[in-house]
């Protein structure tokens, strides 16, 4: 009778032409480095069960108002540019990694993304010309390695919110060159404004949500704090009808790493690696079992593992940590 029963709910998906998400994306966001990678840098991410890596070159611009971007350049390092992009997703492909080419902008100084904002209608044509040179040519590397997914943008809510027919524009110019799936990855607190889930693939978050205000939570207090945020992200998926991506997420080894997750505040040195075991079990444990959430990406993982995280380390990187363990076990599960 059980025979049956599953052998009728298989064929009521084929007929329904179900759309859950049946093989999560077990993800890294695999770090940029001054060097090309080898097989000794993709066994670690292999061991730990992933079945996706993020690349991400980067663009950079000198401030918050400032509207070229630079990218591909001989003075960046290897892993930043097309070129070294291309060698890390051949690299982790060879080994059955999937991929995810996510092109990032850092602003001089580490300022926010997010409140990129142009004061004239001459320096926003600017940026947007410059924004698409950038992200065309991503794309266009994303079709040439056959990339499965490829990220329009990253945490660029003031660029979006006063924009929106430009990424309308970019989105139909992305297609044009790249045919796989696409996402853009918004903040945690601007995932809910996003005006072009319609036109992606994948409703893209990075995850940095605040789930518990303890110096160590727990478990359970973490799985309580992401309650109303797991059914806010449910309703967006509901409405648009997209699966979730989290296109980043971790949390520190630190003291209070669930309060203000996106923090990479360097006064914050107080190592915690319970909370960041703990924290990271309650997103497991939240998302990973929900058919209409994809997976996502661990932030973040060096290439050189070995002398990666460890015991001593405050930062977000689970490598030789506790949580590695964690990781592992879930990405296997799934």
């Amino acid at each position: 009778m059980k025979y049956v029963k599953r052998l009728f709910l298989f064929f009521f998906c084929l007929a329904q032409s179900c759309t859950a998400q049946t093989s999560k994306i077990n993800g890294v966001s695999f770090v940029a480095s001054r060097i090309p990678v080898t097989e000794e840098h993709i066994n670690p991410v292999v061991s730990v069960n992933a079945n996706y890596a993020a690349i991400m070159p980067f663009g950079f611009i000198k401030d918050l108002k400032n509207p070229e971007i630079i990218h591909n350049t001989e003075r960046q390092w290897y892993g930043e540019t097309r070129a070294g992009a291309k060698q890390y997703a051949e690299s982790l492909k060879a080994k059955g990694i999937k991929i995810m080419l996510k092109p990032q902008i850092w602003v001089s100084h580490g300022e926010f993304t997010g409140y990129i904002k142009m004061d004239t209608e001459a320096h926003w044509k600017t940026l947007e010309d410059s924004y698409s040179v950038f992200i065309l040519e991503y794309a266009d590397l994303a079709q040439e390695i056959k990339a499965e997914s490829f990220c329009i943008g990253t945490e660029l809510e003031q660029f979006v919110e006063n924009r929106p027919g430009y990424w309308t524009k970019l989105i139909t110019n992305v297609k044009k060159i790249y045919k796989g799936k696409l996402t853009y990855a918004a903040n945690w607190d601007e995932y809910k404004r996003t005006p072009f889930w319609s036109t992606l693939d994948y409703i893209g978050i990075d995850a940095y949500f605040p789930v518990s205000n303890s110096k160590t939570p727990t478990v359970a207090e973490c799985l309580e704090g992401w309650k109303t945020h797991k059914v806010a992200i449910k309703d967006v998926s509901d409405r648009y009808k997209k699966p979730v991506v989290f296109t980043e997420f971790g949390y520190r080894s630190v003291d209070f790493t669930g309060k203000e997750p996106w923090k990479f505040d360097r006064s914050m040195t107080n190592v915690n690696l319970e909370a960041q075991t703990n924290t990271t079990k309650a997103l497991f444990e939240t998302f990973w079992k929900e058919d209409w959430f994809a997976g996502g990406f661990v932030w973040k993982w060096f290439h050189d593992h070995q002398s990666s995280g460890g015991q001593s380390n405050s930062q977000f990187t689970p490598q030789n940590k506790p949580v590695e363990k964690v990781i592992k076990d879930y990405y296997i599960l799934n």
